[in-house]
């Protein structure tokens, strides 16, 4: 058994660590987790219903839920999670922010949408940063650091060139390439799947 304290951890951090604990026991076994808000708790029974695990909850006080997740499987077809793979989708970010809503969550939804990707089980091929989602490949930007962890895992980077200059950005990213439109065009046109967050 793993026990796991998620108390104060924002979301995804106690699903990621949950993700982490299933692979240090091959997905067999018992992982106990504590966390202190109702959606972590309904994240995690999203994931382990999806993996077809037995999932327990329980409501401490307001503020704290003990999760328990059985991984062990016997009637039921075990989905192993992989090692990371390259798949043909193409992540698009046009902006510096996720959704139309509040600015500063916007920009706290996209830093968690690209820490999250570092997390993922299959990483997309590409990520084409344009417009203003520049300026996340860009000195100063808060997900530098994740997104370099993508390129080491050989997920490509790339930032439009005319965007960088529209913006007075530095000519060179601190993470990945600089491309142009028909490049962009292209990546689209042969992917599998686009998603933009």
């Amino acid at each position: 058994m793993i026990k796991i304290n998620a108390i104060g951890d924002v979301c995804p951090i106690p699903v990621i660590k949950v993700k982490n604990a299933m692979k240090e026991l091959n997905n067999k076994g018992i992982i106990e987790i504590t966390v202190d808000n109702e959606i972590a708790v309904q994240n995690l029974s999203k994931m382990a219903n999806q993996k077809n695990f037995q999932i327990i909850s329980e409501k401490i006080n307001d503020k704290e839920y003990k999760v328990t997740i059985n991984l062990s499987k016997e009637d039921v077809k075990c989905e192993l999670i992989q090692d990371n793979n390259i798949n043909n989708s193409v992540v698009v970010i046009s902006s510096d922010k996720m959704g139309d809503g509040d600015e500063k969550l916007g920009k706290t939804l996209l830093k968690s949408f690209i820490f999250s990707l570092t997390k993922c089980d299959v990483l997309p091929s590409t990520i084409i940063f344009y417009n203003s989602g520049a300026f996340l490949t860009s000195t100063n930007s808060e997900s530098l650091e994740d997104l370099k962890t993508l390129e080491n895992l050989g997920v490509e980077i790339t930032t439009c060139g005319t965007c960088i200059n529209y913006y007075n950005l530095p000519e060179k990213p601190e993470v990945g390439s600089v491309s142009n439109m028909y490049f962009i065009a292209e990546k689209l046109l042969n992917s599998s799947n686009v998603i933009k967050p």
